[in-house]
């Protein structure tokens, strides 16, 4: 039967009737949830419908206005960080120095949404945008793109493509999904070339979903010669990068797979006189930052899931079993006033009163946790039947997401993580948990309520399973892929060499490119290199280390200790290294690749350190405290 709640869960964007081969076993991906049990699903909206009837008014938001044709397309664009190509008075460097960075999926998911902005203005008479092959003047044969050749956006970037494009003729045919073995989750090329390979050879295949967590698919995410980078691991200035190119990146993706990406536009937010509850991320994490620097989480969230985590994991039913209405209002009320001050007392608080205003808190924020821009891309994850290419999308998502809500909802996701991993006291599976916090993070009351009518069912299982695979795969999800990584290298050197464009700009683009790849090869092609690692916090002198093929991170921060304790360096402060002395571990430390084509990385301790100077000759080698361990000094 249908519930009625005053939250609205957002809608799910529709399949594209220009349907590809995949949409046709769509239809039968409900069928395989039909036996997992959705009975905590609907208890929860009950407990938000009883929680909210009497404060409707006080919580609601403006409807999310629908877009006019073409808007979603410029707004796309502006995001994408490509405005300036449909402005009057366009910048070609900026726009050239990202595009020359994407792949042939990624270039003609750009080209698609420039094309129907251009219709759109057509109609409106006015004065088309300049197409996006003009910036590079001609097309692969030397001839003039003409309006006629606009639906076949292959030829503009034939010439453009560089060695990830390259790879595309790799076998991703392996999709057959066996429940509880390991596969390969390969993140060296671009999510939507993968899929445009597997598309061509009609390799793609769906995914039974299964209720038992330890039979999910394990994925393994090879390590290449240049490691694993996870988010963190990059400077704040390249993660700024990171979100235009996944946006670009899930849009490949979702055309290639013939889905329509659809976005939210952001409503306007109530201001509220609340300190806490109802306030937005930014907000309490800069009234936070005043009292603690460099919090990257709302105190007041990681407060609710220390309390949880010291007092309730074991406890049965705990999410599930809703705690007393009155006693969470009074609480809440409660926490505006004292929180602050430190003097609430969480000692005295029932543990299924506190996970009441974990989901409140996270119910309450003025936007959507999932943000609602892209709270239906998150729910339509669900539609696509192969369970790799559901991660990926996510994976994506999750990189897309602004850092307050990506911090905050990776706190919420290993907090959710260890509930379960005490299924035997508390009763609550990966299935369990995943049903009942789903409500809280795809209902929210300032969406729009679309819902088709009989598709409720439906809807609350592709839901409940997105938060299972969130749960589930976080690991894996808070990765940054390597041809992303890759992406950002290529934007920072593009911006510092800054090519100019002129009468032959695309040969001499092309010129360059092939100028730095010899380059490259030249490099490998030194079987040694001695450098330098600094480690300025610890000693005035560096460390000379030659690197070979076999040479990676860990095999330097083992001689660093080792000369550390052993060689008597000069050392910044006698007393610093007293205090670590021989019991120094290397997990302590960590080495950081500087400047060059990246700001500041944290390298895996599996990077082959001579395959990382080949792509990043001119970066400093740092070796610093790793933040997670007490401090040394």
């Amino acid at each position: 039967s249908t519930r009625n709640c005053p939250c609205k869960m957002s809608q799910l964007p529709q399949k594209s009737p220009l349907a590809s081969p995949l949409s046709e076993g769509m239809t039968s991906r409900g069928d395989s949830l039909d036996n997992l049990p959705m009975d905590s699903f609907w208890l929860e909206v009950e407990n938000i419908k009883q929680s909210t009837e009497a404060e409707q008014e006080e919580c609601s938001l403006a409807d999310v206005k629908t877009q006019e044709e073409g808007e979603a397309e410029a707004e796309w664009l502006q995001d994408a960080g490509l405005s300036d190509l449909i402005g009057d008075h366009a910048s070609e460097n900026d726009n050239v120095v990202l595009l020359s960075t994407l792949t042939k999926t990624q270039a003609a998911a750009v080209q698609r949404r420039l094309d129907t902005y251009s219709r759109s203005r057509r109609r409106k008479n006015k004065p088309p945008v300049r197409d996006v092959r003009d910036i590079f003047g001609v097309a692969g044969s030397g001839e003039t793109v003409t309006e006629k050749q606009e639906s076949s956006p292959d030829l503009l970037w034939h010439n453009l493509r560089t060695s990830n494009a390259q790879k595309q003729t790799q076998d991703y045919s392996c999709t057959v999904r066996n429940p509880g073995k390991e596969e390969v989750f390969s993140m060296d090329v671009a999510y939507s070339e993968q899929a445009a390979v597997l598309l061509k050879g009609s390799f793609l295949s769906e995914s039974k979903r299964i209720k038992d967590g330890n039979a999910l698919t394990k994925f393994k995410i090879p390590k290449g010669r240049l490691g694993v980078t996870r988010i963190g691991d990059l400077s704040a200035q390249d993660m700024k990068k990171i979100p235009t190119l996944a946006l670009i990146e899930l849009t490949a993706l979702c055309d290639v797979l013939g889905f329509e990406l659809k976005r939210n536009k952001a409503a306007k937010l109530k201001t509220t006189e609340k300190r806490l509850f109802g306030v937005p991320l930014n907000t309490l994490l800069e009234n936070d930052q005043k009292l603690l620097p460099n919090t990257k989480v709302p105190l007041l969230l990681q407060a609710l899931l220390s309390c949880l985590e010291k007092r309730g994991l074991e406890t049965e039913g705990i999410l599930r079993v809703s705690g007393s209405q009155t006693r969470i209002k009074s609480l809440e009320q409660k926490l505006e006033r004292e929180f602050y001050t430190g003097l609430f007392r969480w000692d005295e608080v029932h543990q299924n009163d506190v996970s009441g205003l974990l989901k409140r808190f996270i119910r309450e924020l003025p936007a959507p946790l999932l943000t609602a821009e892209y709270l239906p891309a998150f729910a339509a994850v669900q539609n696509i039947p192969d369970l790799k290419q559901r991660l990926q999308a996510l994976n994506l998502l999750i990189l897309i997401l602004p850092e307050p809500n990506r911090n905050t909802l990776k706190a919420l996701l290993e907090f959710l993580s260890k509930v379960v991993s005490k299924e035997n006291n508390n009763k609550m599976n990966l299935w369990n948990v995943s049903t009942v916090m789903a409500p809280n993070l795809f209902m929210h009351k300032g969406l729009p309520n679309k819902i088709p009518e009989g598709k409720e069912k439906q809807l609350a299982e592709g839901a409940a399973d997105v938060v299972r695979m969130m749960i589930h795969y976080q690991d894996l999800l808070w990765t940054v892929s390597s041809f992303l990584v890759a992406q950002v290298r290529k934007l920072n050197e593009s911006s510092s060499k800054r090519y100019q464009f002129c009468d032959k700009r695309i040969k001499n683009l092309l010129r360059k490119i092939h100028a730095d790849k010899d380059k490259v090869e030249k490099n490998q092609a030194e079987p040694s290199k001695v450098v330098k690692v600094h480690a300025s916090l610890l000693l005035k002198d560096s460390l000379e280390v030659r690197l070979n093929n076999a040479t990676r991170v860990a095999d330097v921060l083992r001689q660093f200790q080792k000369n550390l304790c052993q060689n008597g360096w000069n050392i910044v402060n006698t007393v610093n290294l007293l205090k670590c002395n021989s019991s120094m571990e290397c997990t302590n430390l960590l080495l950081y690749e500087v400047g060059g084509n990246i700001g500041e990385h944290c390298l895996d301790p599996d990077t082959y350190l001579l395959d990382l100077y080949h792509i990043n000759p001119h970066a400093e080698w740092i070796i610093k405290q790793n933040p997670s361990y007490p401090r040394m000094f």
